[in-house]
């Protein structure tokens, strides 16, 4: 009997003990039930609200009426300030800038801007600020335009390190010089360097063409051709602007010259004329005097 005593006791412990475990792990099952709902709910509403465009309706809402309120306070666009432009497109920055007179000046993404603006054909480099408290700043440097490139039947305008800058509205570019050949882009600066310092032959330049990868020939507008040397184009050119400007050798009823030969320009002349051409050039590089030859 003692024993069924015992036995029992420890049942009637053992039942008090589960309904007390119970008693207290069910108001945190509950609890955390209702949390578990509670956060379901929360995430099915805000990802509604996402997917349908109001938190960002809103959030756009909140940064507009704070925008006009600063707008209020004076900082609205009066003025857009552009600085270095004489080719870029004045159309094209008005579309990029996208902003009108009174708009709230912290409406416009200067960083934005000033991306779009170096995708310009026409644009080295753009600075694009904010100036306080009514005004736009743009600061371009635009690519200098060196020279005309005829390929694949199309001309091309180029740069000073002869990378095309455009293709298209080159009408006011027609007194540029004009090149040719594949890989005349990659000379073209120091051609037109070395003519820009003769300017008596560069003024009657109107095409170049690279030849056999190594020299240029020049075609004048008075259709004389000129051979130029692989080596030292400086120095003869040097040569051929001091006889134009003795002899006025470019001016006279010839047909071509090569000046490929360090201390003679050979003349060609039309048939049925005769040229005599001689010249006192003083050749400053080589130190000493030569005299050209009677052709």
């Amino acid at each position: 009997m003692a024993k069924k005593r015992r036995k029992g006791t420890r049942q009637s412990t053992f039942n008090k003990r589960r309904k007390g475990a119970l008693s207290v792990l069910i108001p945190w099952v509950r609890r955390f039930g209702i949390a578990l709902a509670v956060f379901t709910g929360i995430l099915w509403v805000s990802s509604w609200l996402y997917l349908s465009g109001t938190i960002h309706r809103a959030s756009d809402w909140t940064e507009y009426k704070v925008w006009q309120v600063t707008a209020d306070m004076g900082f609205a666009v009066e003025d857009i300030m552009v600085e270095g432009r004489e080719y870029t497109d004045g159309s094209v920055l008005l579309a990029i800038v996208n902003i009108e007179k009174g708009d709230p000046l912290f409406s416009f993404d200067p960083k934005e801007a000033q991306k779009l603006m170096s995708q310009i054909g026409w644009v080295e480099t753009a600075q694009v600020e904010r100036r306080w408290p009514d005004t736009i700043y743009i600061g371009l440097k635009e690519r200098t335009p060196l020279a005309l490139w005829q390929t694949d039947k199309r001309v091309k305008l180029l740069d000073e390190r002869g990378e095309i800058i455009v293709t298209d509205r080159l009408e006011r570019f027609a007194d540029l010089v004009m090149v040719m050949g594949k890989d005349a882009p990659d000379h073209v600066h120091e051609l037109i360097g070395n003519l820009k310092a003769e300017e008596l032959v560069h003024e009657r330049v109107e095409t170049a063409k690279w030849v056999g990868d190594r020299r240029w020939d020049l075609r004048l507008k008075n259709g004389v051709e000129v051979k130029l040397p692989e080596d030292d184009m400086g120095l003869a050119l040097r040569r051929l602007a001091k006889a134009q400007e003795h002899d006025g050798l470019l001016d006279k009823n010839i047909v071509s010259l090569d000046i490929r030969e360090g201390d003679r320009i050979s003349v060609r002349t039309k048939p049925g004329t005769v040229q005599e051409y001689k010249a006192d050039l003083k050749i400053d590089a080589a130190a000493k005097s030569k005299t050209g030859n009677s052709i």
